[in-house]
């Protein structure tokens, strides 16, 4: 089997994670990551005995990772040169310089949420529209909040049908570790609608959507809420139902232990899952409700891991790997062990 060639442009929170799934998928090959300074993900990378080979990009000072006896496979233009699409975690607006860089070569990419939708062809969901990305040069992936968000509406949507939907978004203010933001004991109002809201209309044209966004001084996981109004009244059990057959989806319980977004990472842990990661999103069964025609429900998004998944099928996307979603997305679920705790 031909392995499809892969890149990681960012050594950071969301590329670690990258260059693990992809290093767990059966049908590609990780050929390296690249980075600018020797950072602490990537000391720990060489503590951990190098698994992966390390490109320099433009502006690195090589002697810095010499001091520290880090070993470098060569520069970043080196690292495209061996690969067939790269997966771009960069700082927003480097990735949209990089892709000069891309097309230079001749080189497929994927951009992660940071980045403008400009910086695409599509912008990308997994499960919404995959079909839109088979073949495309350059994906964007929706945001953490974003991909938690479609796969819920599109299971609702796919299921029944969906018209509408109204969120409320309470964000984590950074991810751990960061200290950018200050120490903060006060929530923030963003002006809506929520970015989220819109990027949901762009994958989902036919469904309208809004909401409202409020930053919290937390860093494990953001929650939101969706008020969804269906082409037919959903029930609870019908929702659930759904829900429960999703395999990006976690349905829980408050009675279970769940009462809030640090169960999720405790529990993600206790599973011996990797830095705490959870590629599921959480949605508490007790929260899902009727509300008149509508039904509301709530979910946890843990930020520094759910987007992974949807940049995998992104790969097998824009490498035609498979040529429809379902095939596609269940073959990432396999390789990444996703829907195991699922009822058979």
């Amino acid at each position: 089997m031909t392995k499809v060639r892969v890149g990681v442009a960012g050594y950071g929170t969301i590329g670690q994670r990258l260059a693990d799934g992809v290093a767990l998928q059966e049908d590609m090959e990780l050929v390296g990551v690249a980075d600018l300074a020797p950072t602490l993900a990537i000391r720990a990378l060489y503590e951990k005995g190098m698994p992966y080979d390390l490109y320099l990009v433009d502006g690195a000072d090589k002697a810095q990772f010499d001091a520290l006896g880090i070993p470098v496979s060569g520069d970043f233009e080196e690292l495209i040169d061996k690969v067939d699409i790269m997966l771009d975690s960069s700082p927003g607006g480097v990735g949209a310089k990089n892709k000069e860089i891309y097309e230079k070569k001749g080189v497929k990419a994927i951009f992660q949420g940071g980045e403008k939708n400009s910086v695409a062809d599509v912008f990308f969901h997994g499960y919404a529209n995959y079909e839109k990305g088979i073949g495309k040069d350059y994906l964007k992936l929706t945001s953490c909040n974003t991909t938690g968000l479609i796969r819920s509406v599109d299971c609702l949507d796919k299921a029944y049908g969906i018209e509408k939907v109204a969120i409320t978004i309470i964000r984590r203010v950074a991810d751990p570790g960061d200290y950018h933001r200050g120490l903060t004991n006060a929530l923030q109002m963003d002006k809506a609608p929520t970015h989220q809201a819109v990027d949901l209309m762009t994958i989902m044209p036919h469904i309208n959507a809004t909401g409202i966004l409020v930053h919290t001084p937390v860093t494990h996981g953001h929650i939101i809420t969706v008020v969804a109004t269906g082409k037919q009244k959903i029930t609870k059990e019908m929702a659930l139902e759904a829900f429960e057959k999703h395999p990006r989806i976690r349905v829980v319980s408050i009675d279970e232990g769940f009462k809030g977004n640090a169960s999720f990472f405790k529990y993600a842990r206790d599973l011996g899952n990797s830095r705490g990661d959870m590629y599921e999103i959480g949605l508490w069964e007790d929260s899902i409700v009727e509300s008149g025609n509508d039904i509301m429900y709530a979910i946890n998004i843990p930020q520094e891991s759910v987007t992974i998944p949807e940049t995998m099928d992104g790969i097998r996307a824009a490498c035609k790997m498979q040529l429809n979603g379902e095939e596609a997305t269940a073959k990432t679920n396999e390789y990444l062990k996703i829907g195991r705790f699922k009822k058979k």
